[in-house]
């Protein structure tokens, strides 16, 4: 007759068990990486459908899954400043199915806001830098300044400073904002608006005095002569406005500041599941079928290593964290 395995030999089986399964554990991951993507994979974009970011993981998408052999969806999650849909993509299982669009409010967020349940650097794995375009301080067309030192010379004449347009709170335009009145020592309001258009609308009915857009949509108002360019805030020149200097050329107290655009991952995806994404969508963006349209309309293709995003979300995260406990701003 068989005996029953003692206490001993059951403890002593499943030992052998769970040592087989973590022998086995790295082949299994393995073999399921292989096997990716076996179902469709999603991007969050944490905006509105339509928004600049959107637009670009939209002309990405259809490409790549072409290349991967599966769909590729976007799931707009749209609120409380891009907060909602970077959060539920911090939540996702790090498999390689769910990927999030980032921008500025990425890296800002955990600063400006009190509280988020995301980090950045921790709950989240680099996959690519996809575009960027620099911010650009403009005025009014008949505005009095036509450089930024005669810009800064009216705002420190006037009790309180000017007021500058931006975005929104987090946004481009609002740290660009605080920069500029940090690294001058200037006064100044800031007036917080929903979205560009709306800072273009108080700009020519002079409800306020200067702002710093992103490139990409002042550009077609700046060439159409209705906003004067002072400065743009990328390190060198901008090829669509070459005559307009960089804030390092313009002021004494420059900065660079650049709206950049990426995709991560959930934190704990396969670096092989990485590296292919990584690949795969850096020949979509260096086909000139997809950056032409892009460079067209004033954005910069990056297409960057994992590793190299990584460092510029590492160096960004650190920028903002030190603009809002300077200048104090936050939303809540």
């Amino acid at each position: 007759m068989t005996q029953l395995p003692t206490r001993l030999t059951r403890r002593a089986a499943l030992s052998a068990a769970v040592g087989i399964g973590a022998m086995l554990s790295p082949l299994a991951r393995a073999q399921s990486d292989a096997g990716w993507p076996n179902r469709p994979i999603k991007i969050i974009v944490p905006f509105p459908a339509g928004v600049g970011v959107d637009v670009v993981v939209r002309t990405i998408a259809g490409r790549l899954g072409d290349r991967l052999g599966q769909a590729v969806v976007i799931d707009n999650k749209p609120g409380a400043g891009g907060n909602i849909g970077i959060e539920q993509a911090a939540r996702s299982p790090g498999d390689g199915y769910t990927l999030l669009a980032t921008s500025s409010n990425f890296t800002a967020n955990p600063s400006l806001y009190q509280k988020v349940n995301f980090d950045p650097i921790k709950d989240f794995s680099p996959v690519v830098g996809l575009i960027r375009t620099p911010a650009v301080l403009v005025v009014p067309a008949d505005s009095p300044s036509r450089t930024v030192d005669e810009l800064l010379a009216r705002i420190r004449a006037t009790p309180g400073g000017l007021a500058y347009a931006s975005g929104g709170n987090g946004s481009i335009a609002h740290f660009a904002g605080e920069l500029f009145k940090m690294g001058n020592k200037i006064e100044g309001l800031h007036i917080p608006y929903r979205g560009a258009p709306d800072i273009f609308t108080s700009l020519l009915s002079q409800q306020t005095h200067y702002a710093f857009p992103v490139l990409v949509s002042a550009i077609a108002l700046v060439k159409s002569g209705k906003l004067r360019a002072l400065a743009v805030t990328s390190p060198k020149r901008n090829p669509f406005l070459p005559d307009v200097p960089t804030l390092h050329e313009a002021s004494k107290a420059g900065f660079d500041i650049e709206s950049e655009n990426g995709l991560v991952a959930t934190a704990g995806t396969p670096p092989a599941i990485i590296n292919r994404l990584n690949l795969e969508i850096v020949r979509i963006l260096k086909d000139p079928a997809v950056s032409g349209p892009l460079e067209t309309g004033a954005f910069e293709v990056v297409a960057s290593a994992p590793e190299v995003y990584g460092a510029k979300l590492r160096i960004e995260v650190a920028k903002y964290a030190e603009v809002v406990r300077v200048s104090g701003a936050r939303v809540d």
